[in-house]
Formats: structure tokens, C-alpha cells, sequence
């Protein structure tokens, strides 16, 4: 499972004024670390509020918005209500950071290497 990180969206708008933070459709950079993220919209699911069962385990979690409207929620704001169960919910991102790729020069064979050995040092 890859690393995961949620970036609640009153943090990020503060970034984003403070200019430490850039959300470019869904690559967010973290200026002052450069650290690059994939995100998602997503939602924390901080509280079940009606004090009925937790059918489908969303309380405590952090799940993209795409998820939760398969599972047929409603979301306003903080809130969010599926089926019976009516949650407070911390709207943000779920972000995946991007690894930076190395790019390693092609091995050369040893003939190779022995032919550059010779003309720099005969």
C-alpha cells in the first residue's frame, strides 16, 4: 500500500495564500519542501452523529469523494449523510506523493569501457 497523507482544505487554502502550497488540478507541490503529491478530493470522517451503527466503517477515515458517492452520500459542507447515518466530515485531500524518477545512463559493456580506458590513457 502506498504512503497516503490528507491535506484538510482550511489548511490548504492557507498554504495557498502564504504561497507555500500550489494546487495544480490534481498535482499538489509543496513549495518549500518540493515535494509533489497525486491528489484526490476526500473527506475525514471525524463523527457519526446520530448514534446509530457504522454500516460501511467510514468513521475515523479519510476517503475520496469519489468513493463516498458511489456509496450514495450527500455532502454539505461538514456534513455528510449516507443511508440512515449522518456524519461531520473534514473536507480536504488525499494525496499519494510523486517519486521523482532517476535517470540512469545505459551500462556499457566492458569493451566499451576498456576502449575509453585506452584512448584517455595511451
Amino acid at each position: 500500500m502506498q504512503n497516503r497523507i490528507f491535506f484538510p482544505q482550511v489548511a490548504l487554502d492557507q498554504w495557498t495564500v502564504d504561497a507555500s502550497a500550489e494546487l495544480n488540478g490534481d498535482e499538489l507541490t509543496m513549495v518549500s519542501e518540493a515535494k509533489h503529491y497525486r491528489v484526490a478530493e476526500a473527506l475525514h470522517v471525524v463523527a457519526e452523529v446520530t448514534g446509530s451503527p457504522d454500516p460501511n466503517k467510514l468513521l475515523g477515515r479519510v476517503k475520496t469523494k469519489t468513493y463516498l458517492e458511489t456509496l450514495g452520500a450527500e455532502v454539505l459542507e461538514t456534513s455528510m449523510i449516507v443511508g440512515d447515518n449522518a456524519y461531520d466530515v473534514v473536507p480536504g485531500w488525499l494525496g499519494v506523493p510523486i517519486v521523482a524518477r532517476v535517470s540512469v545512463p545505459p551500462t556499457r559493456t566492458d569493451e566499451e569501457l576498456l576502449a575509453d580506458y585506452l584512448a584517455h590513457n595511451l
